[in-house]
């Protein structure tokens, strides 16, 4: 890993630059064109683009539920409890959530909260599965009172969809599955097709042309966000453990080439001892050829005069997860204005948070933490203002709405209150 010594140095390498890789241009007109292919041929081209880009040839789009069952006879009990833990966490915190905020909520406060009717989640998979995705998407869905969340999911060249995606499904108390990813599986739930019905909303990460997908159906439906490579910035001082720092920099950097691992530090000694331990716990990892290509070209030790230099550095940059592996690390977390999840402590870790702690993993990437939040159940209803006077709030409020409409010209809009002042 590079290591940077001083602020200026450090604030220019940290600078934020769009991701020639991630928004690809060239693509963007590919992914077009197989939302126009669905939109045009429905359930025909959602076949043809399964067999074309996953390999697999199938006879419907529909999971049955036949082979939900049959997965659990397929997944380790271990991972199953391991799967209900993490889903019953994941509930508890939301269902928290909810309870204060509709709490805040009165009757004739002015507003009213209503969850959307139908939500679509993406989990990518096909050679790999991510049941934890599943849980982090439809479970805040669920507890926010949505409709009917439905599931989309690339099956294997076999046609078969992973098992343990299927129990996740199962745990999260989806109501139907299909099978079907990639830009097809969007613009499906986007617009409808003969089998897939047309959502209100559709959330989850994927790979290129998934986000560009989801870019380009934005506003027939709404989207949970963009979500680019995942990244984590680590606040550290003399005191942190360098084999603790090395281990998560690693669990970031084996998600993908483009991934992002910083640390930043007040101690030369320990940006030495943890480029060190990354070296020796990178020989023997499964994923070692995508964690070593996402260091080489993601991965960053900075040196810094003191803790206020580290934290306006993340504060600038904005990360997904903030780790802060410091003395009295509480005390800091209140001046961190800008991050996605923040970790606390060394007994912690990222990890944690991806799995079985409670708030969802799906959060904020590309420095979009200066103004988004975690996917919770905010992102499931949907808000609609009430307005109910009496006769004196009118006489007290209508004179200056007749004074502020005339002055935009909309004299009828003026009229409009006036009348009900003259029957007053």
């Amino acid at each position: 890993m590079k290591i940077i010594e001083g602020f200026e140095a450090a604030k220019a390498a940290l600078s934020r630059q769009p991701e020639a890789e991630f928004y690809d241009s060239d693509l963007e007109p590919k992914v077009k064109q197989v939302i126009d292919e669905v939109r045009n041929r429905g359930d025909a081209a959602l076949f043809d683009y399964t067999e074309k880009f996953d390999g697999a040839r199938l006879s419907s789009l529909v999971v049955s539920q036949k082979q939900v069952k049959s997965a659990y006879r397929q997944v380790d009990e271990k991972l199953v409890s391991a799967l209900k833990l993490a889903a019953e966490r994941i509930r508890t915190f939301h269902l928290k959530q909810k309870d204060s905020i509709w709490r805040s909520v009165k009757p004739g406060s002015g507003q009213l909260i209503r969850p959307l009717e139908r939500v679509g989640t993406y989990a990518p998979g096909g050679t790999a599965s991510y049941p934890s995705t599943v849980l982090m998407t439809t479970i805040p869905a669920r507890v926010a009172g949505v409709g009917e969340v439905i599931l989309v999911t690339p099956p294997k060249s076999n046609g078969v969809i992973p098992p343990p995606t299927l129990v996740a499904a199962d745990i999260a108390q989806v109501d139907r599955i299909f099978s079907v990813g990639g830009a097809q599986a969007i613009a499906a739930l986007a617009f409808g097709t003969e089998s897939i019905p047309k959502v209100d909303k559709i959330c989850g990460p994927g790979n290129i042309f998934v986000v560009l997908a989801k870019k380009l159906v934005y506003g027939a439906v709404d989207i949970d966000g963009l979500p680019g490579p995942s990244e984590v910035v680590i606040i550290a001082d003399g005191t942190a453990n360098p084999k603790y720092c090395a281990a998560d920099l690693l669990a970031q950097a084996e998600h993908d080439p483009l991934a992002s691992a910083i640390l930043i530090t007040t101690s030369k000694q320990l940006a030495v001892a943890v480029e060190e331990e990354v070296e020796r716990q990178l020989k023997d990892l499964e994923r070692q050829a995508i964690a070593a290509e996402s260091l080489k070209r993601r991965g960053v030790i900075v040196v810094v005069a003191d803790i206020d230099e580290a934290i306006e550095l993340t504060n600038l940059y904005a990360p997904e997860h903030l780790c802060l592996m410091v003395k009295g690390a509480d005390a800091y977390v209140e001046r961190v204005a800008n991050a996605g999840c923040i970790v606390i402590g060394e007994s912690p870790t990222v990890v944690l948070g991806d799995y079985v702690f409670g708030p969802s993993h799906v959060l904020p990437t590309g420095a979009t933490a200066r103004f988004s939040s975690p996917l919770n159940i905010l992102d499931f209803v949907k808000f609609t203002s009430l307005v109910n006077v009496d006769k004196a709030s009118l006489k007290k409020l209508g004179k200056a709405a007749a004074i502020i409409a005339r002055a935009e010209g909309l004299e009828a809009h003026a009229r409009a209150v006036e009348k009900r002042l003259e029957l007053d």
